[in-house]
């Protein structure tokens, strides 16, 4: 049993609930630093000035989605306003690539009357159709690398709307500056990486096991009725599978119980938890007591958002990182025993937490503002801020990120805090960037990127003494990634490639030595993200706080 180090313990003094804070001996499971102290998380030895990672993980949008433009937006009459700072980079986007025009998805005959060029969405098309972002769809639509066969293999359309909106052509539309305002400005005064990727082609669940684990492989089938959501791979004898699809996690009570899988292997989680460092995944939704204003509660929990005009369920269990795993799971939404607990394997009475590091958005924020700030949290927006095209959008996902990262901004760790924004999948969208395959993967039914059965050549080392492995077609689509921190280099774009697995390898070699998952995960591999960073120069500390509405800045302050 691993009992917390007390004197390096983020806790508060709630006088009305802990009568006895503070009493403990030194040296006793009971003993807890004062709130305005430093917590457990800001003792620990890191390889830089971060004590804080924020992983933000949104939902299905392609780079070219929300950057198409980039620094360039049209500001017509009643939206908010977008000018570039002076010095601002290019990146690799439509307009620097000359492809806002004359487009290969518009001159390819294959994509019939859906052919399109890229068009601006404005604000007033904020909830679109959500496009088709299957693990084969995908690679058909890159056609090889050609990405000339959107609308036909990907688009979706929004039946009444005007022109390509209201065509399968709807996958070439793009945001800018006005809408996506926030990012555009986060983007300004932080860095952003333009060459960032999926590890894989295919939806959500794949990304969300990524960018904890590094890899898709070690599929457990529990409940799961349909062999299309996973491929099977026999390397040495040994038969493994890995997942392509949407499958909601086994056991978990929200989960749809005829489709659901658990994976093997291990995930980051799993090395915070060796190295005793506190760390939590934290979902909206999440915490089944609570009750919306709508009357909802448990897992149809929902949120009524005026932008799609409907009511969105918070928690979706598909997108719940963690929960796939036996040793982070927490099937039955179980709450921590205390406040001071988040964080942590075991309560202070070193009893292990029923919690296992899974909890509420609600959460995150009221353990931050007691003092109690893991040194590692992945965030997910309740299911109507998370940007999924069909049920989320763009406005409602700004007004979520400005919150939180408003909130961030005010806390004394600021200083030693990074925020990483990045999504989950591309949704289908168009994004002209394509990444030259790494993991091969041949399937006859599935693999459709260079032409029947085909992705790549088959002969990188991706499996067992050079195997390749069947569902690990890869880099995938490309997706927006944004670090915001004192620590972050200033308006600046960094063009190494990417992936979802930089993010773990970005922990492990933080606060974990350059430790690795092993079994096959992309973050042996994975190139770095340090290089959005300056560690040799004093963080800027000037907060950007931004209106939730607009995305425009609302306040500078020291």
């Amino acid at each position: 049993m691993s009992l917390r180090k007390p004197l390096l313990r983020a806790t508060i003094c709630f006088s009305a609930v802990l009568a006895a804070c503070g009493a403990a001996r030194a040296g006793e499971p009971g003993a807890m630093a004062p709130a305005s102290g430093p917590g457990k998380a800001d003792h620990l030895k890191t390889k830089t000035p971060i004590k804080h990672l924020v992983v933000i993980y949104d939902e299905n949008v392609s780079f070219d989605h929300y950057f198409a433009t980039y620094p360039q937006a049209t500001n017509p009459p009643g939206e908010p306003k977008f000018t570039a700072l002076p010095g601002t980079p290019k990146v690799n986007n439509l307009a620097n690539a000359d492809l806002l025009t004359n487009n290969p998805n518009f001159t390819n005959q294959e994509n019939g009357s859906d052919a399109a060029n890229p068009f601006r969405l404005d604000r007033t098309q904020a909830a679109t159709a959500d496009q088709n972002h299957g693990y084969t769809a995908e690679q058909h639509a890159y056609d090889g690398g050609k990405a000339d066969l959107f609308p036909k293999y990907t688009g979706k359309a929004t039946p009444g709307g005007a022109g390509a909106f209201g065509t399968r052509g709807q996958v070439m539309g793009y945001y800018d500056g006005n809408t996506v305002t926030a990012l555009w400005n986060y983007a300004q005064h932080f860095a952003m990486d333009d060459n960032a990727y999926t590890n894989t082609y295919g939806p959500s669940t794949p990304g969300a096991l990524e960018v904890v684990s590094g890899q898709t492989d070690g599929v457990k089938l529990i409940a799961s009725s349909k062999s299309s959501y996973y491929l099977k791979n026999d390397i040495n004898g040994k038969t493994d599978y890995a997942l392509i699809a949407d499958v909601d996690p086994g056991y978990d009570v929200c989960s749809k119980k005829s489709n659901q899988v658990m994976m093997e292997g291990k995930n980051i989680g799993d090395l915070l938890n060796a190295a005793d460092i506190t760390w939590g995944g934290f979902m909206g939704g999440f915490d089944l007591n609570e009750t919306n204003p709508n009357g909802t509660t448990g897992c149809k929990r929902s949120t009524e958002s005026t932008v799609v005009g409907r009511a969105v369920v918070d928690y979706i269990p598909h997108h719940d990182w963690f929960q796939y795993y036996a040793s982070t799971a927490n099937p039955q939404h179980l709450r921590p025993k205390a406040l001071v607990d988040i964080g942590y394997s075991y309560d202070r009475n070193g009893q292990k937490d029923p919690a296992n590091h899974e909890y509420g958005l609600s959460d995150f924020y009221k353990a931050v503002a007691a003092g109690n700030f893991p040194a590692i949290s992945y965030i997910k927006l309740p299911a109507y801020q998370d940007a999924h095209a069909g049920y989320s959008d763009p406005l409602d996902e700004q007004a979520g990120l400005v919150k939180l990262i408003n909130f961030l901004q005010r806390q004394p760790e600021w200083e030693h805090t990074a925020i990483i924004i990045t999504w989950d999948d591309s949704d289908g969208w168009y994004d002209h960037a394509f990444a030259k395959t790494t993991s091969s993967s041949f399937n006859a039914k599935d693999d459709q990127l260079d032409g029947p059965g085909k992705c790549g050549t088959g002969t990188p080392p991706d499996g067992v003494n050079g195997q390749p492995v069947n569902g690990r077609c890869g880099p995938g689509t490309r997706l927006p990634f944004l670090v915001i921190s004192p620590w972050a280099k200033q308006n600046y774009v960094d063009h190494n490639e990417i992936s979802q697995a930089s993010v773990v390898s970005f922990i492990e070699d933080n606060w974990l030595n350059g430790e690795r998952l092993g079994g096959g995960s992309f973050d042996a591999q994975d190139q770095s993200i340090m290089g959005m960073f300056d560690f040799a120069q004093k963080p800027h500390m000037t907060k950007l706080i931004l209106s939730t509405g607009t995305g425009e800045a609302a306040a500078s302050a020291q």
